[in-house]
């Protein structure tokens, strides 16, 4: 990274093959889930490398526009999302809800979870306070 100015994760792309799961299969959907932590760990991993480098990391994809999943990606160190515009108002909304010291604690807690699905239910009760 020493002769990079920026990195730019597409996160759907990133999942399925980190998963090796076909985007397209409806049996291995659950898989392409861009909560999965060994996901989250290969982002983490960028980010840290990232700074040691001075070099930006930006996330690209669905990981984006999902309002809980940028406060996890901002507390690995990420340093721009890219969503779609429709997207915009909840991420931002969500973002200004927290500061930096709860994104990295909702980042611990997605890293050290069991799975997408985990991930995803211990970020939004600490977040949300929602048992969903």
């Amino acid at each position: 990274m020493p002769h990079l100015r920026f990195v730019s994760i597409g996160t759907n792309d990133l999942t399925q093959y980190t998963m090796a799961a076909d985007r397209m299969s409806p049996q291995l959907a659950y898989l392409t889930d861009p909560w999965q932590p060994a996901v989250l760990r290969l982002i983490d991993h960028t980010c840290k490398e990232g700074k040691k480098f001075n070099t930006a990391v930006g996330v690209c994809g669905e990981a984006a526009a999902d309002p809980l999943l940028a406060c996890v990606l901002t507390g690995l160190g990420v340093n721009s999302l890219s969503a779609a515009s429709t997207a915009i108002a909840g991420v931002g909304a969500q973002l200004a809800a927290v500061d930096l010291e709860t994104c990295q604690k909702a980042a611990a807690v997605a890293l050290n979870a069991e799975g997408a699905t985990n991930a995803r239910a211990l970020v939004r009760e600490m977040l949300l306070g929602d048992k969903a």
